[in-house]
């Protein structure tokens, strides 16, 4: 009698599981996805509407990072309080900053600590001098065009400089010239004033707010 009620308890009990632990997490991944469908009105539309705006959501915190300007050194283009999209990707995968781009970037151990927005002036092999017989920056011999961005009535630089920018590197300087402290304070501090490329964190793109200043950085 022992023998057959232990055959009997044996026969009606659930057998083992055979699912190997890849298996048994999708089988539980699909309850629980079919439980929640359950209770979302809409169901599974709304949920794929959800996981969409959450790959949506960490692809931007990958891709962007807003920054608040904090000085008026960028002025006119970018104003006390604006809170700027920076593109994050923009210089990976072999692309580098390009003369005219306004850049993020971590200014600890050259400009202070904290992160800075300025405009890049000059590039690795640049020859950058100011000022021709006219008063502008001239870079490698050419003079720049700065009307579309410089703070009206401010001088390209009431200080003269000249210098050759070193591979890796940046020379920054901020729109509102008379206000802005940038790589003309520290020509003679460790580094030239010169930013290396690795500390750019993104390239300035889209005002994102206030409302009344939505639009593109000029760069």
């Amino acid at each position: 009698m022992d023998t057959e009620a232990h055959h009997a308890e044996r026969d009606h009990s659930r057998p083992p599981s055979s699912e190997g632990p890849a298996a048994q997490w999708s089988r539980f991944a699909r309850m629980s996805a079919a439980a929640l469908t359950g209770r979302l009105p809409g169901g599974g539309r709304t949920l794929a509407v959800l996981l969409c705006v959450l790959l949506l959501l960490s692809a931007t915190a990958f891709v962007l990072q807003p920054f608040e300007i904090p000085s008026r050194s960028m002025e006119p283009g970018l104003r006390v309080g604006d809170r700027v999209l920076v593109n994050k990707v923009a210089y990976r995968f072999g692309a580098e900053p390009q003369r005219g781009d306004v850049v993020v970037f971590d200014g600890t151990g050259y400009f202070g600590g904290g992160d800075y927005v300025k405009r890049v002036v000059g590039v690795g092999g640049d020859h950058v001098v100011c000022c021709d017989s006219q008063g502008r920056i001239e870079v490698n011999g050419e003079a720049v065009d700065e009307r579309g961005y410089l703070y009206p009535k401010d001088a390209p630089s009431r200080a003269p400089f000249d210098v050759t920018v070193p591979d890796g590197t940046l020379f920054l300087l901020g729109d509102h010239r008379s206000l802005s402290s940038d790589s003309r304070d520290r020509l003679g501090a460790p580094g030239g004033g010169m930013l290396p490329v690795g500390a750019v964190i993104g390239r300035a793109e889209w005002i994102a707010w206030p409302a009344g200043h939505w639009g593109g950085v000029h760069g």
